[in-house]
């Protein structure tokens, strides 16, 4: 299995050291650096990235909540707290685990199992646009699901992984490029960014800026802007 590297960001000294000790003993997890502030992690990240975060909320200089709107997307995170209010917030932003202080190893272990499970997910390889289908299906836990393309409000990118956006609020995310799940959709999906893909009938509102689903607001690529009044309509 490939090593997951991981850093710890935390201040409170004791707590660091117990996540490093449940860290190491982890096999698939590799520890690169514990800081005692976001600001110090956010120059050695420039430099660094890593898989897994593992982060605290109230930090001094830079919050935890603020950290993670700035890595979204580039790391995986897992908030470490004994404030359970930002758990809804925490999950908006799509963070792995909430672990509630003071933390036991086997909570621990669920967490971290969870980043596992995102390592294993896969999107088929039958080509819908080639084959003419309306669906396609993501491997999930080692189950298949079949997303039919008329559930898609649209495809986010990031980086290594894929975010697919269902109705009704729910979504799924698959380690692939963005480009290769391009090739699996039909003709009533048109990309709009290098990150963002969106189904055309999903659309309410739209300029040469930013294309709008329902209360969703997605930005327009430059390469895109000059096709896509002919693309939408």
């Amino acid at each position: 299995m490939k090593k997951i590297n991981c850093i710890i960001i935390e201040d409170e000294h004791l707590l660091a050291e117990v996540l490093a000790d449940y860290v190491k003993q982890v096999s698939f997890l590799e520890l690169k650096s514990i800081f005692g502030d976001a600001v110090t992690a956010l120059e050695y990240l420039k430099q660094n990235p890593v898989d897994l975060i593992f982060i605290d909320i109230n930090l001094p200089k830079l919050k935890g909540i603020d950290f993670i709107k700035m890595f979204r997307g580039s790391s995986q995170f897992i908030i470490t707290t004994a404030y359970h209010e930002y758990a809804i917030e925490g999950y908006e932003l799509d963070v792995i685990d909430y672990l509630l202080k003071p933390i036991e190893f086997n909570r621990f272990l669920m967490a971290v199992n969870k980043v596992t499970d995102l390592d294993k997910l896969e999107i088929s390889t039958v080509p819908g646009r080639k084959a003419g289908k309306n669906y396609f299906y993501i491997n999930v836990n080692k189950k298949r699901v079949k997303v039919d393309f008329s559930d898609v409000l649209y495809i986010e990118g990031m980086k290594e992984y894929v975010k697919i956006h269902l109705s009704k609020d729910k979504f799924l995310i698959t380690k692939i490029q963005i480009g290769q799940v391009e090739d699996l959709l039909n003709d009533d999906f048109v990309r709009i960014h290098r990150s963002f893909i969106i189904a055309r009938n999903k659309v309410t509102a739209y300029n040469l800026a930013e294309v709008s689903i329902g209360n969703i607001v997605l930005p327009v690529g430059t390469n895109y802007k000059e096709s896509l009044s002919k693309q939408l309509e």
